[in-house]
């Protein structure tokens, strides 16, 4: 089991991963496509999300431990730490001043497989990018040199949180049915009308989460350093 200093803060960013406005936006789309089988196509989209931000990940980490292996000597520097602090006081103060201007969202056009399995990964691919969480999870991991058996397992469970909450979506339309449509509509709304202020609370959030890091490393925070022991 990996320390809690890099257990916390990778379980922080997987829960903040769960605000996605793209994942929860196709998925209140598809629950409210009024298609006869919704399951099929939610799952598969859900799954192809999982499946590519799991490889992406995996070969991020093997990427980024061979690269750590040969600067070993400066991953605990306290140089590596201002990298991260520095790196995480920029986002933080970019979150303030980003752009939030409404950006159309992306909805698929049926609700076939093939469509779906590319919409899965049309979006691993576009929002790639600005998922600062999951790159912010794997750098913790990665600098703190996890061995495989460790990181697969975290590394697994942080995408099975990922799309959590619209698997818990699904369960809810299966319970209440069309009485949850009204509410389900005000959300699809405010997810199409807000999701670029949520990528300004993430981005500040990723970028506090890795500022404390780096302070952590620099020694500014110590205290942090014993909460596993």
């Amino acid at each position: 089991m990996p320390p809690l200093e890099v257990l916390l803060p990778v379980a922080g960013l997987a829960i903040l991963d769960t605000l996605s406005p793209a994942t929860l936006g196709v998925t209140l789309f598809v629950l409210l496509s009024g298609a006869r089988s919704i399951a099929r196509p939610l799952f598969t989209y859900l799954g192809t999300v999982a499946v590519f931000y799991f490889a992406l990940g995996c070969a991020l980490m093997l990427g980024l431990q061979t690269a750590l292996n040969r600067l070993s000597h400066l991953a605990d520097s306290p140089a590596a730490g201002w990298v991260v602090l520095v790196l995480g006081a920029g986002l933080f103060a970019y979150s303030w001043v980003m752009p939030t201007s409404k950006r159309a969202p992306r909805r698929p056009a049926s609700l076939r497989t093939a469509t779906m399995v590319g919409l899965g990964l049309a979006t691993g691919l576009l929002e790639a990018g600005t998922a600062l969480p999951y790159f912010g999870a794997i750098g913790i991991m990665g600098a703190s040199g996890l061995a495989a058996h460790t990181w697969i397992p975290v590394l697994a469970a942080y995408n099975l949180v990922m799309v959590l909450p619209p698997v818990l979506l699904y369960l809810a339309h299966r319970v209440f049915g069309e009485r949850l449509r009204p509410r389900l509509d005000r959300w699809r709304e405010k997810i199409d009308a807000g999701s670029r202020e949520a990528m300004a609370w993430i981005i500040g959030i990723v970028g506090f989460l890795l500022l404390v890091n780096g302070l952590q490393q620099v020694g500014f925070v110590p205290f942090l350093s014993n909460l596993g022991n």
